[in-house]
Order: C-alpha cells, then structure tokens, then sequence
C-alpha cells in the first residue's frame, strides 16, 4: 500500500511539470490542495513554511504595537502645584491682615477689639460674637451688645485689655475713646508689626518650599525646560505674595505713626 502511495505521488509530480512545460512561461501554476496526495508529497512543506512565516511576522507586528501602546505621556502636575502653593500664601497674608487689625493705633478701628475675649455664664467668647463694634469717629468706637445684660462683661473686658482704653456705658451701648499713642507705644507697635511680618513671610516660604519640593519628586517624569518653567513660577509667585505683605505692614506702620 505504501509503494503505491509513494508511485502515486511520483506520477502526479511528473504530470504536473510536464503540464506547466507544455504551457510556456505565462501559464498559471496552480498549488495542489492540500490534503492531496502530490500536497503531500512535495509542495506542502514549501505552504507551510509560507505560512509559518506570515504568522511569525504578524506576532512581530503585534508584539512591537503592544509596545507602543504602553508609552504614557507624563500628567502636567504645573497647575495643580501652583494652585496649591497659591492657596497656602494666600491664607498666610489674610492671617497677617486679621493680625495686624488688632493691633492699637492712634485711629478708631473695629479690629482693634476683636481679639478681646468676653467672660459670660459658661465660657469665654470673643468680644465680635456678642456685639456689634462700629466707629463713630476718628477716635472713638461704639460697642453694641446683643444681650444688654453682658454690658458689664463686656465693659470689663475691654478696661482689662493690653489697649489701654476706659470705656463708657451710653444707654444700651458702650462708648470706647482711642487715646492717643506715646511716642514708646508707637515704637513697640512697629517692632510687633515687624515680628509678625517676618512670622508670616516665612509661612509663605514654607508655601514655596513645599511647592518645589513636590516639583523635584516628578522631575525624573517631566522635561527639564518644563521644571525649570515650573520653579520660576512658584519663585515669581512667592515674591508677589511676600510684597503684598510688606505693604500691608508698611501701611499699618504708617497708621500706627500717624503719618
């Protein structure tokens, strides 16, 4: 059975180069099927390397493809850290603000006693929670309470405070003269101006320094020119935010002078 198997394929062989001699160079050749006994026998193994071969180059393709599509680009972290450092500076110049407003000057202004703490029933409360402060002059302010029995608590609140001023019941109000300033309280105020500016400028460095600090951690991930772009912001930031306090303390010293 194997001999006339293998005689077979000899004869469809020969058959076939006699055809395709016969038929001259523009001939169609045609493959035999496979699964038939000259495929089998001699040109099976030329398709199969021709298919191996395509399949080979597909998973190549697909392989380099898969590469590609795992390149990330890096997220911009520009916005999110200026925000961020924005924020921080900002609260640090309202903080220096709510603090400078405390502090006496030769003008009458409703700050001046929000810091003033109020013994009721219970606890203490600050004097802005149970009155209303608004200023009648130059130099004088009116206290308003919301509860005409804490007229007393409030009085003596005001007398025991570092201010210096001895108010004066007026009905269901409390009238407060702002004395003039010493030469020696004018002195000491500027220098508690200069204190709490330096206090909170180095809030707002700290603001900065934790911005660059978030911005080193990703520089192995960002561009060099856009790092760079980045820290020039944040610096450009911080002198805007330490300016903005150093006027606000110029101006409270030029209040405190009376100049």
């Amino acid at each position: 059975m194997a001999f006339l198997l293998r005689r077979g394929a000899a004869l469809a062989a020969r058959s076939f180069r006699a055809a395709a001699a016969s038929s001259g160079s523009t001939a169609v050749h045609r493959l035999p099927a496979v699964g038939s006994i000259a495929g089998a026998g001699e040109f099976a193994p030329a398709r199969l390397f021709l298919l191996d071969g395509r399949r080979g180059f597909a998973k190549g393709k697909k392989s380099k493809d898969d590469r590609g599509d795992t390149v990330q680009a890096a997220p911009d972290i520009g916005p999110t850290v200026k925000s961020a450092a924005t924020v921080q500076m900002d609260a640090a110049v309202i903080a220096l603000s709510r603090e400078l407003s405390k502090l006496r000057t030769g003008r009458a202004s409703p700050g001046m006693l929000d810091h003033i703490m109020v013994q009721t029933a219970d606890v203490k409360v600050a004097l802005n929670h149970i009155a209303v402060v608004s200023v009648l002059d130059a130099h004088t302010l009116s206290v308003m309470p919301y509860d005409p029995d804490s007229m007393k608590s409030i009085e003596h609140a005001i007398i025991s405070s570092p201010l210096g001023i001895n108010p004066t019941p007026d009905g269901n109000r409390i009238i407060a003269a702002i004395p003039p300033l010493t030469k020696e309280n004018i002195q000491a105020l500027c220098k508690i101006v200069t204190k709490s500016a330096e206090d909170f400028k180095q809030s707002i460095r700290r603001a900065r320094q934790k911005a660059l600090d978030t911005i080193k951690k990703s520089a192995s991930s960002m561009p060099k020119d856009d790092i760079k772009r980045l820290e020039k912001e944040i610096e450009e930031l911080t002198k805007k935010f330490i300016k903005s306090a150093d006027d606000m303390c110029k101006a409270k010293e030029k209040e405190i002078s009376g100049s």
